[in-house]
């Protein structure tokens, strides 16, 4: 247990390289584009990720998983197994240590975490899904586990899963509440609207199933000591979530157990939720005695880990003669389980974008034997303005009007729903630079007005939009006495940037040189913080708690300081030069090295929380931004290359220009998938996911990406922390209609039903 101990006294730290990027200066640092703090770990392959921890006396486990998706357990036969080399042992549910069941997500108690689902975890002879876990199997290396897992033998009492989404769909429900928002929403009559508008247009669109396929798969180390305490290594984006999730489903107090995860590859939103296998590793090393390692393969994500549900989603626009909306309707289904009751918040959107005298919003969800459907990079958001900025696209050709111009008529004064008013809202000057950087004003409206020999060119546009939020943190700061400072908060980073813009805003707060701060996270032993990249938070949760904690500290050390500082009696300072000087006076101040060392202390620390959230109570906030697309669609051949591809954003203020382009991009390249690739092939019959691996679930690579220009307002918010709102999930949101509306004009086929493949286009 010694090399466990020393691991789990290690916490990730991030100091800048000495010789910071020259557009950085002494002061100023938000808003310049700083390089990615952890990225010469990652290029020079130093980073260590959860699969790649060595730990004394590790075993290694490995699933069996159900090949049927509903039934019960007949027999297991584990005899073959039992002999296989290395084999440690088997646990099934008829020797599994008891465990709770996970606890869903509660939208008032975030910092709780939320379980993929509320199922019991290797407890009874149930079987609900394809591929839900039947057994784990101990063995000293990995192959062994693997050999001996291959072994077991299962028998089932088969049942027929209720799996077919077309088939059921007739029997969807209104759920309760989505996301603690009402299902429903109606404003006035909206179908008599509809049927007397001068313009309208009334479709169904359908997006399919999408699962998760980060580079680095599911991965958990556990470990239990002596007084029963549980540490977790894990590839998770909610270190905090997971220790309260963990201690729910062993009976233990939170403070009992201990979840690090330095490094994730990747995670979208599949690795904010607790999914069996991290408490099956817990279980197998409460079993043997021993640290297990668990790795999924990539086949075992598809298994257990949830992806976005389809939809079918009917957007029915109706307008008058000027173009306003006296009509809107986005309605639709998706589907859930009874053990997730997730239900992908696509009526959202259509809330909060558009002015329309009458509305007409909801959802309605069906449950289905699968394995529960879950987050997804802009979930919701995603598949509703491919729905809805497709419709709008359609309704401006039936008007022969520009779908820019349909756009700004319709821009609301206030929020359509709430009636609040918007803490700042720039979505009209986003299109108007983007379509003056794209050149969309010499496009001609006519379909097939463009070609070059075989490929048929077209142009689309559509919006982008994510809500804003901000959850409740705390961080804990320290200025030591040779003038460097540190910031630990139970954060995650995923390659978003998160340490280096925290970082930033630190040093700029201090008045320490970026190369003096350093960044502590990915520690439950860390002052809590909330979900790493839910709602694109992360950013502006933890620097509103930044804000005070450093306020706090500036009180702490003008209590050290002598009557002969020059601080003494001060009443308004600035931080500045590494240390607190009095407001306009050059020299008045000291370093923070000076005030401690005459102190005699090694440092200073404090911990601090921010505020309530009360600003996005009080106003409507969200992204906005503008896909501007060109495709060039091959006449003979359907192919679809996307020529260009421009986004102009309405974040608030951009704290990095670097990293937050970098985030825009990842979004639209994951819209581009969404748009032309990505489809979970569903066995309606089996319950089963059919092309489970990279080789047959299709992503974009390199060559199906042009270059993407990101330009953004950058006009800050004056209502959120540092101006800023969100950029993680907005580049995929209006991504995939911006790709269907180019090329309906580039071939004058609409397509409604994703992805947009060939055979939808010759």
């Amino acid at each position: 247990m010694g090399v466990l101990q020393k691991l789990m006294e290690t916490v990730v730290q991030f100091i800048p390289d000495k010789d910071p990027d020259p557009l950085i200066h002494k002061h100023g640092y938000i808003g310049k584009p700083l390089s990615r703090v952890d990225g010469p770990l990652k290029v020079k392959g130093e980073a260590t990720f959860t699969a790649e921890f060595q730990i004394e006396g590790l075993a290694y486990a490995a699933l069996v998983h159900s090949t049927i998706a509903k039934g019960r357990i007949a027999k297991i036969d584990t005899s073959e197994a039992e002999k296989a080399p290395g084999l440690i042992a088997i646990i099934t549910h008829e020797n599994s240590p008891k465990m709770k069941n996970p606890k869903l997500l509660n939208v008032t108690d975030l910092a709780q975490g939320v379980g993929g689902s509320d199922l019991p975890i290797l407890q009874d002879d149930t079987v609900r899904y394809d591929g839900e876990p039947v057994a784990v199997v101990v063995a000293e290396t990995l192959e062994q586990a693997e050999h001996a897992a291959w072994l077991v033998r299962v028998e089932y009492d088969v049942e027929a899963p209720r799996a077919s989404f077309d088939d059921l769909k007739s029997e969807a429900v209104v759920p309760s509440d989505v996301l603690g928002e009402e299902p429903e929403v109606t404003i006035g009559d909206a179908e008599t609207a509809l049927s007397e508008a001068a313009f309208k247009v009334d479709h169904v669109y359908r997006t399919p199933r999408h699962n998760h396929n980060a580079i680095e798969p599911h991965a958990a180390i556990a470990a239990w000591d002596e007084d029963g305490r549980l540490t977790v290594f894990d590839s998770t984006q909610f270190v905090n979530g997971f220790k309260h999730q963990l201690a729910t489903v062993f009976s233990l107090k939170p403070e009992q157990v201990r979840v690090i995860s330095p490094f994730v590859g990747g995670g979208f939103g599949g690795k904010w939720s607790l999914w069996p296998y991290t408490p099956l590793c817990a279980a197998a090393a409460k079993v043997t005695g021993r640290p297990v390692k668990l790795v999924l393969s990539r086949e075992g994500v598809f298994r257990i880990v949830g992806g976005r549900t389809p939809s079918e989603q009917r957007v029915a626009l109706g307008a008058n003669k000027d173009g306003q909306f006296i009509a809107l309707i986005h309605t639709g289904t998706t589907a859930t389980t009874e053990n997730a009751r997730y239900p992908e918040q696509f009526s959202l959107t259509p809330r909060h974008l558009y002015a329309s005298e009458n509305m007409l919003i909801g959802q309605k969800v069906v449950n289905l034997d699968t394995v529960a459907n879950t987050w997804m990079r802009a979930p919701g958001e995603s598949i509703a303005t491919f729905a809805l900025e497709s419709a709008i696209d359609e309704l401006a050709y039936e008007m022969r009007i520009d779908p820019i111009e349909l756009r700004r008529i319709n821009e609301p004064e206030k929020d359509p729903v709430k009636g609040t008013e918007f803490s700042m809202r720039n979505l009209v000057e986003a299109y108007r630079r983007g379509a003056e950087q794209f050149g969309w004003s010499r496009r001609n409206l006519e379909p097939r007005s463009y070609r070059d020999g075989k490929w048929l060119i077209g142009q689309g546009v559509a919006t982008a939009y994510y809500p804003h939020f901000r959850w409740p943190a705390t961080v804990r700061v320290r200025v030591f006495a040779d003038g460097t400072a540190l910031v630990q908060a139970a954060a995650s980073e995923m390659g978003m940037g998160a340490a280096t813009v925290q970082i930033q805003h630190a040093a700029e707060r201090l008045g320490l040189p970026v190369d003096k701060v350093s960044f502590q996270y990915g520690d439950s032993a860390l002052p809590d913080s909330p979900i790493t990249a839910g709602g694109s938070s992360q950013t502006v949760t933890i620097a509103a708690a930044v804000q005070p904690a450093v306020e706090k500290l500036h009180r702490e050390l003008l209590k050290l300081v002598g009557d002969d500082s020059p601080l003494a009696g001060a009443n308004e300072i600035e931080a500045r030069d590494g240390g607190l000087f009095r407001t306009g006076e050059a020299n008045a101040g000291e370093t923070y090295a000076s005030i401690l060392q005459r102190a005699g202390k090694d440092f200073v620390e404090v911990e601090e929380s921010a505020s309530m959230p009360l600003e996005i109570m009080k106003y409507s906030m969200a992204s906005y931004g503008a896909q501007f697309c060109e495709v060039r669609v091959n006449e003979e051949s359907g192919e679809v290359r996307i020529a260009r591809w421009l986004g102009s954003f309405d974040c608030g203020r951009i704290i990095n220009p670097k990293t937050a382009s970098s985030q825009f991009r990842g979004g639209i390249i994951m819209g581009i998938g969404m748009a032309l690739a990505e489809e979970t092939v569903f066995d309606e019959r089996r319950g089963r996911i059919v092309n489970r691996s990279l080789a047959e679930y299709h992503v974009p690579v390199h060559l199906d990406v042009p270059h993407i220009e990101i330009i953004y307002n950058d006009i800050p918010d004056e209502h959120a922390p540092l101006g800023a709102r969100g950029v993680g999930e907005i580049g995929i949101t209006g991504a995939a209609a911006a790709v269907a509306n180019a090329i309906f004009h580039a071939t004058g086929k609409r397509i409604r039903d994703l992805p947009i493949t060939l055979d939808k286009l010759i």
